[in-house]
């Protein structure tokens, strides 16, 4: 069973999980007092409390809103995909979290006309099926809105990814092979010809070769699994220590600004990953930032905090930013605005940080452009 059968097996079993939830909530409601009634008993606030833990393993958004639109529960999938923080998002409106006008968010809907939504397809670049559920209390009015967006950009994901796979396999036999072959002999006739072909050779053609051939690398790292080599790395360390060393170097040749904010993460932070590919990483968003730079001297923020189990690691720049238009497309392999380049950059990028069981997004709103990458961190202490 490939990847995408597996997806869209997996989230066949999720509805049907949901939908026996829902139905064993509704017959035994009379096991929690208090919940649509009014009287004493157990607290829609503690209810909340004892749901969280368990809706954070579930692999889609989940969010409850009260009779004012305010979010009272946030689940990890829906704060990690929308870059929230649910220590600042829980008592706020729902139009903050979403960031979209109020008649396009169901929640909302359902609070006004006091209808669930059942299986509402979302065609935007968020692709998904949404669900929403109404509690009254006992005058009639809106307890709760609780609101489940299954997200299957994974699914159309794992799709273009299976397609990548299967043209880069075309490729890897179909051109790297003569490539290698072609490059053999020229580096053979090279000691055979005049000082002006074999310079040729040299300075232009197998260089051409070369670049052909990295680009089909590159290209492979994005459609198959990579090998990560893992190793335990402090998150101060790697980012001032070891990436700092490098990122400074090129401020320095580049004439940019790096300011480096990381108070919000403990000294005992770390997290396993391989060093050098994550530089690269690094290295690729800071030359990015470099070409969409605008008038003003390059500046670029490199902040770090811990949001939930995962360190957060956000890189702003005050450049051009993105066009809201290109943006769903940032991350498509070959995928490119400028006259050179391979548009593979920020591909590779984003399948190294998911190698490293991570995940890579970007925001911009036209003044400057943020890539915020969350990997799997830990607390390590002197003893362990």
């Amino acid at each position: 069973m490939d990847e995408v059968q597996r997806l869209k097996q997996e989230n066949a079993e999720l509805r049907n999980e949901i939908l026996q939830l829902k139905n064993r909530a509704e017959e035994n409601q009379a096991y929690w007092p208090g919940l649509d009634n009014g009287d004493e008993g157990v607290s829609f606030e503690k209810l909340e409390r004892f749901l969280n833990p368990i809706l954070d393993l579930v692999p889609h958004h989940i969010v409850f809103i009260d009779g004012n639109g305010l979010i009272t529960l946030c689940n990890l999938q829906a704060a990690r995909d929308l870059h929230a923080d649910r220590r600042d998002i829980v008592g706020r409106h729902i139009r903050e979290l979403l960031r979209i006008p109020d008649d396009k968010i169901n929640l909302l809907e359902s609070l006004r006309t006091k209808k669930p939504i059942v299986n509402r397809e979302v065609l935007d670049k968020n692709y998904g099926i949404n669900n929403t559920r109404i509690i009254l209390d006992e005058n009639g009015n809106v307890k709760r809105v609780l609101g489940a967006f299954q997200f299957l950009n994974g699914v159309k994901e794992a799709e273009k990814q299976a397609l990548a796979g299967r043209i880069a396999a075309g490729i890897a036999h179909e051109i790297r092979n003569p490539l290698t072959t072609v490059r053999g002999y020229l580096q053979l006739l090279q000691g055979k010809t005049n000082q002006e072909v074999s310079e040729l050779f040299s300075s232009l053609l197998i260089p051409e070769i070369d670049r052909a051939n990295k680009i089909i690398t590159d290209f492979l790292r994005i459609a198959k699994p990579g090998e990560t080599t893992s190793e335990l790395l402090n998150a101060k360390e790697f980012i001032l220590g070891y990436t700092g060393k490098f990122l400074n170097s090129e401020a320095l040749l580049y004439n940019a600004e790096i300011e480096y904010q990381l108070a919000e993460i403990a000294d005992n932070t770390f997290f396993k990953g391989d060093r050098d590919e994550l530089l690269q990483v690094f290295i690729n968003l800071f030359r990015n930032a470099f070409q969409a730079k605008g008038s003003e001297p390059l500046k670029i923020i490199i902040a770090a905090k811990r949001v939930d189990s995962f360190l957060r690691i956000e890189f702003r720049d005050n450049g051009r930013g993105i066009p809201s238009s290109i943006l769903p497309h940032i991350f498509d392999p070959f995928f490119t605005t400028k006259d050179e380049g391979t548009g593979l950059g920020l591909s590779v990028s984003k399948k190294v940080i998911e190698n490293h069981g991570g995940m890579m997004n970007v925001m911009s709103d036209g003044q400057g452009t943020q890539f915020i990458i969350d990997i799997p961190a830990e607390d390590r202490f002197c003893c362990e």
